[in-house]
């Protein structure tokens, strides 16, 4: 199936001189959507995934029927003072000032295999981030999966060495 046909361009949005790639055209064709989750459960299978971990907000939406199809937990990454029990933290840069992102301290067991899912690889920030925090809890990132890269960004420079599935490039 081209998913590229169920994306939708949105010509500067959210600001002058983007083009925003809209997801939910994808999420809301039945058959497109469970095509794009099928793909990156295949993946998850291929690089042994034992948990799946999303950054909020729209990789819980891609990851959580992911981790539903593979019979395997969930865990979310989110901003600062989102989640309720002791978490770990990791500050990153944004284009322009800081971020936090947190996970729970008990979300991964050591060594346990992750694969981060996620709707969109732009500059690798987030997804940078993410891996930080399994890491620091003793997990093992199997690998990382996306809907889209936007390949102009250069995501993977940050990601660095850990395997990489997209599903459409722009």
């Amino acid at each position: 199936m081209d998913l590229k046909q169920y994306v939708t361009t949105v010509e500067n949005w959210p600001k002058e001189g983007i083009s925003f790639k809209d997801i939910t055209t994808i999420m809301d064709n039945g058959p497109a959507f469970k095509f794009a989750a099928d793909e990156i459960v295949k993946y998850a299978k291929e690089v042994g995934a034992e948990i799946i971990v999303g950054p909020e907000a729209r990789g819980f939406i891609i990851g959580c029927p992911v981790a539903y199809a593979l019979e395997v937990g969930f865990a979310p990454v989110r901003k600062e003072g989102k989640l309720p029990r002791e978490v770990v933290r990791i500050e990153y840069g944004l284009e322009y000032g800081m971020d936090v992102l947190t996970m729970h301290k008990d979300a991964i067991k050591p060594g346990q295999k992750a694969l981060i899912v996620d709707d969109l690889l732009a500059t690798g920030g987030t997804v940078n981030a993410t891996i930080q925090l399994i890491e620091k809890l003793g997990g093992v990132v199997a690998g990382c999966a996306f809907i889209i890269e936007l390949e102009d960004l250069n995501g993977r420079e940050k990601i660095g060495n850990y395997p990489v599935k997209t599903l459409i490039s722009y």
